[in-house]
């Protein structure tokens, strides 16, 4: 319950600072492109690495370094 709402609030953010964005920057559609695609990478990143760190390790996963020691 706690990591949805804390998803909802983050992409609420993400939606504000867009709307931001998108409000100052009304004339330069160059500078408005390349503040989304920075933000759409700094927010997969951090989407990536907090998936990551949440969801439990796939069991079925063998790395080289199990398979060198068997």
């Amino acid at each position: 319950m706690v990591l949805k709402a804390s998803f909802q609030m983050a992409f609420l953010a993400i939606e504000i600072i867009l709307t931001f964005y998108s409000n100052v920057l009304e004339d330069s559609l160059m500078v408005k492109f390349l503040l989304f695609v920075i933000t759409a990478v700094l927010i997969a990143m951090g989407v990536t690495k907090l998936a990551n760190n949440l969801l439990p390790v796939d069991k079925d996963f063998v790395s080289t370094e199990d398979e060198d020691n068997v």
